[in-house]
């Protein structure tokens, strides 16, 4: 079966990133740093953020509800923006396009760019912090860990993982700034 054609080229950059991704990759040989990060990275396919969104109206009622629409929300959009973006600009993992680089994990999807795993970490930490800032201290490392998870693991690049950041946080922080008190708050 042929490759869709990329939208973009990333042979140049590929090349550029190979010895970070290398030598990153090359933690997860050791056998605690690769399950410590596939266990990240297994929380972070969205095991911990589902369970956060249905335990917020558990604890804070219709303000957990509210907050959990917005975020829910969001989470579909990153969902849909990522998977769009991966079958246009596919991107090969860095397991697949270099021979020196061991998946240490089984992917979801065959591209790499950007990171989903990412964008929906960096938007749910932001969304989070946001309505709830006593789980900031649990959120954000956490985020941060998904997406080192994803290069140790030989899922992806430095710039999927940063590209994807950013697209988290732009939907998060757009979001908020249409909706500062939530999507679904009385008017």
């Amino acid at each position: 079966m042929a490759q869709p054609k990329s939208l973009l080229s990333f042979n140049r950059a590929d090349v550029l990133e190979q010895a970070i991704c290398l030598k990153l990759n090359r933690m997860g040989f050791y056998p605690w740093v690769r399950l410590f990060f596939q266990a990240i990275s297994r929380l972070g396919d969205g095991v911990l953020w589902y369970a956060i969104i249905l335990a917020l109206p558990i604890l804070y009622g219709s303000m957990g509800l509210r907050a959990a629409g917005h975020i829910f929300v969001c989470g579909v959009l990153c969902v849909c923006l990522y998977q769009f973006l991966k079958n246009k600009l596919v991107r090969e993992r860095p397991f697949i396009r270099f021979l020196s680089i061991q998946a240490h994990t089984m992917p979801l999807d065959r591209y790499s760019f950007p990171s989903g795993h990412t964008m929906n970490a960096v938007n749910f930490a932001i969304l989070l912090a946001w309505f709830f800032p006593q789980l900031t201290w649990l959120v954000m490392p956490f985020a941060v860990l998904v997406g080192m998870s994803r290069m140790v693991l030989g899922m992806h690049y430095p710039t999927d993982v940063l590209v994807g950041s950013l697209l988290g946080a732009c939907i998060a922080i757009g979001s908020l700034e249409w909706y500062p008190a939530g999507m679904f708050a009385a008017h």
